[in-house]
């Protein structure tokens, strides 16, 4: 007879034993903050699934299972999949998103077998991890130079639309991603005799990258940054509130011209 124990409180000690260092990458290092919130995340849409579709959420050892069982098992943890896959797309999720969320639970099934020493099986394999191709659209270079140069247009924003723009201008000239953007400290800066450099670490390779800084992206930074030498430099914006400012932030520079986006939806557009 199998027995079972419920999946989400183990999802919890997954997420706590992340954030408190317990469980780390396989180098040593500490896995990253932004990480930890994507599964608590994967947590919220786990415990919103078990209640609307009535799920039974649980897990049960796959070495003490006869052959019917066994079968039995298996055929549970497809219907999870085959369901909860749907209830994530009935909610807009597109493919990475929904892929992003399976790969998170198929790391969770993981830890359980290598740190809890749960012989769960084998049966997360079989989840399947979508993902899709999305367009990188970009500012033309006379938009980009619209929003570096025109200070009339400048001066009619508000506070946080103005720093928005700074941050979207020294993302584009830097070509550092949105969550690099918002690390960088006082340290990442550095003066050789009359020029200014970007000094950014790999987290790969944990060598140096040292960019050369345009004036206006130096006078962005003297702008924004702080006395303490670990304060980041610019302030924290959630990635929806940003996106949403930078909405804004085009449609008062006018950049309204009709584009075409394709999402994907188990792999057909959406």
């Amino acid at each position: 007879m199998k027995k079972a124990q419920p999946l989400l409180p183990l999802f919890k000690q997954f997420i706590n034993d992340t954030q408190n260092g317990k469980r780390l990458k396989k180098n040593g290092e500490r896995i990253k903050k932004e990480t930890v919130q994507n599964y608590k995340f994967a947590l919220q849409n786990l415990t919103e699934f078990s209640i609307k579709d009535n799920f039974d959420l649980r897990i049960c050892d796959a070495s003490k299972l006869n052959n019917r069982e066994f079968v039995s098992e298996k055929n549970y943890w497809k219907k999870f999949y085959k369901k909860f896959t749907e209830f994530l797309y009935k909610k807009g999720c597109f493919d990475n998103y929904v892929g992003t969320t399976i790969k998170m639970i198929r790391v969770f099934f993981n830890y359980l077998k290598e740190e809890k020493n749960l012989q769960t099986g084998d049966f997360h394999k079989m989840f399947y991890v979508r993902k899709e191709e999305i367009e990188i659209l970009v500012l033309s270079p006379d938009q980009l130079k619209f929003l570096i140069h025109d200070q009339p247009f400048e001066q009619n924003l508000k506070p946080k639309l103005k720093t928005v723009k700074d941050i979207f201008v020294f993302g584009c000239t830097t070509g550092l991603r949105y969550s690099d953007i918002f690390r960088l400290t006082n340290k990442n800066f550095e003066k050789q005799q009359d020029d200014w450099y970007l000094k950014v670490k790999s987290q790969k390779t944990k060598t140096y990258t040292f960019v050369k800084l345009p004036g206006y992206a130096i006078e962005i930074y003297k702008k924004h940054k702080s006395k303490a030498i670990t304060k980041p430099v610019f302030p924290l914006f959630t990635l929806s509130n940003f996106n949403d400012l930078l909405k804004v932030l085009g449609e008062k520079a006018e950049f309204t011209h009709p584009i075409t986006v394709s999402r994907e939806i188990q792999g057909q557009p959406g």
